[in-house]
């Protein structure tokens, strides 16, 4: 499993928007809320920063400290996929909880989306699934923070994407998570 030091590593930009002393995510409201648990890296990465955007492209959805419950809602209840899955338009995919289904963990400002399929049992071994705006369906058989790494490290091509992404120097913007 790839550490978020090595996406650090590809994606330097991103560091200035390390949180101090972690973020104080409560795993089980989500896990509870969920109905799974996740996997450890994308756990790790939501733990040290907050939502990041990638190049004004790409927006990586972390859960927000104090409310892990609606975050794990939103994921259970994806209704675009539900929407694509009831057209057949998912190829073999389903929206989860089906068994295997996908759960959504970024987007891009495209139409993008950015999944895990929840297969195996394992979350550590969850696939990343990406369906491009054009409805192009690909699986890399990586964890989230590989994923990003290899794309912006270019060790990872996804078919469909914009020919100027990643871009040569990819700026991170972090959103801030407080709740007030």
């Amino acid at each position: 499993m790839l550490r978020v030091e090595e996406l650090e590593a590809a994606l330097p930009s991103m560091r200035q928007w390390r949180v101090p002393g972690g973020r104080a995510v409560d795993w089980a409201a989500l896990e509870a809320a969920l109905g799974t648990a996740l996997p450890s890296d994308f756990r790790t990465l939501a733990e040290a920063y907050p939502v990041l955007v990638v190049d004004d492209f790409l927006m990586v959805s972390v859960p927000t400290p104090g409310n892990e419950a609606l975050w794990g809602s939103a994921c259970r209840e994806d209704e675009i996929l539900q929407d694509l899955y009831e057209m057949g338009d998912t190829e073999d995919y389903v929206p989860f909880p089906q068994p295997g289904g996908l759960i959504s963990w970024a987007a891009s400002n495209s139409g993008d989306s950015f999944y895990w399929r929840t297969s195996p049992a394992d979350p550590d071994a969850w696939p990343v699934v990406v369906r491009g705006d054009n409805g192009d369906w690909s699986e890399f058989p990586v964890g989230a923070v590989a994923f990003l790494a290899g794309v912006y490290g270019r060790t990872i091509d996804v078919p469909g994407m914009p020919k100027n992404w990643p871009s040569d120097h990819p700026e991170v913007l972090g959103l801030d998570d407080r709740i007030d």
